[in-house]
């Protein structure tokens, strides 16, 4: 059996062994695969592992011996699930992997907001530090005593609660499934449109459907605090762009630190990179060894499974 990982350097570039998912079939991996080369490295593949790279449904109809797609992440829009169902091909994700390193994630661009630690280290190299005991050159902000609303309540808005509990802040969420609330004090539901008047900091965890794309945009922006903080480590398309950087830049906001966008890498006309106080990291949240390690161990274990005719973490069931 022919396995082929399309895009492997996102999960592995190289501090992780493939052994394990050698020992399943005839593997071949690819660092990055272009669209223009996806139907000669994909052909004659029984399984496919991706990342980033699309698999729309002419590509999957133009691979006959394809029976099962493994995506490299929890998101799976990459593949167009509806069309490996009607082919018969299988779709699996990895819905438990980067919990704890997209929350800790979340909390690192938070406190890189409040304190600018970078600026800071950077302005004692360039020896700014002379004739006084202290300085700083932004504002500071404690977050004990804040309050954080988390849009979208799952596994990772879950652990961001645990996290902003543990600094002494307050917790409301939105979800579109408000059940098993957390005893943290002070915790309680609340409207999205609640959320984002409360909130000291909104931190976005919902998937992207059709109504949550583009929810973050001038009119739900015109509820925030200018004095609030939006977090993204969720998926770009939940925000708008060029809302959001007027937001920043006329001050109607005080900031904002994104792991994601709705184009990446972003172009250089991109509005959010010449925005006021707006951090941008590259879709890296996820990344840790120890979550890769993780990542890759189920990824391995579903396509196990799969052989076995026990296939699991199946997205595009019929059932």
């Amino acid at each position: 059996m022919r396995i082929v990982v399309l895009d492997g350097y996102c999960l592995n570039p190289g501090d992780l062994s493939w052994i394990s998912l050698a020992r399943l079939g005839e593997l071949e991996i690819f660092e990055r695969t272009a669209p223009a080369d996806l139907m000669e490295r994909a052909r004659g593949a029984a399984v496919l592992l991706t990342n980033k790279t699309r698999l729309s449904a002419d590509a999957l109809r133009a691979l006959p011996q394809l029976r099962y797609v493994g995506v490299l992440a929890t998101g799976y829009d990459v593949v167009d699930v509806a069309a490996a169902r009607d082919l018969g091909i299988l779709v699996a994700n990895v819905p438990i992997y980067g919990t704890a390193s997209v929350g800790q994630y979340v909390f690192a661009l938070l406190l890189e907001l409040c304190h600018h630690v970078g600026l800071h280290a950077d302005s004692v190299r360039a020896g700014e530090w002379s004739g006084e005991w202290c300085f700083w050159k932004t504002p500071l902000t404690e977050l004990a005593g804040k309050t954080m609303g988390i849009a979208g309540f799952g596994r990772i808005g879950r652990q961001t609660a645990r996290i902003a509990d543990a600094m002494g802040m307050t917790v409301i969420a939105s979800d579109t499934n408000p059940v098993d609330p957390p005893a943290h004090p002070g915790f309680r539901w609340a409207n999205m449109e609640e959320l984002l008047r409360e909130s000291d900091v909104v931190s976005l965890h919902a998937p992207l459907t059709p109504e949550t794309r583009g929810m973050i945009c001038a009119r739900t922006l015109a509820l925030m605090r200018p004095t609030s903080f939006l977090i993204n480590t969720a998926r770009g398309p939940l925000v708008v762009a060029k809302d959001l950087a007027e937001a920043l830049n006329s001050g109607r906001l005080a900031g904002a630190a994104l792991d994601v966008l709705a184009e990446e890498p972003p172009a250089a006309s991109n509005p959010l990179l010449t925005a006021r106080n707006c951090l941008i990291t590259p879709h890296m949240a996820w990344g840790t060894l120890e979550a890769r390690k993780r990542l890759m161990e189920t990824a391995v274990e579903n396509i196990a499974a799969f052989l076995a005719g026990r296939p699991r973490n199946i997205v595009n069931s019929r059932d």
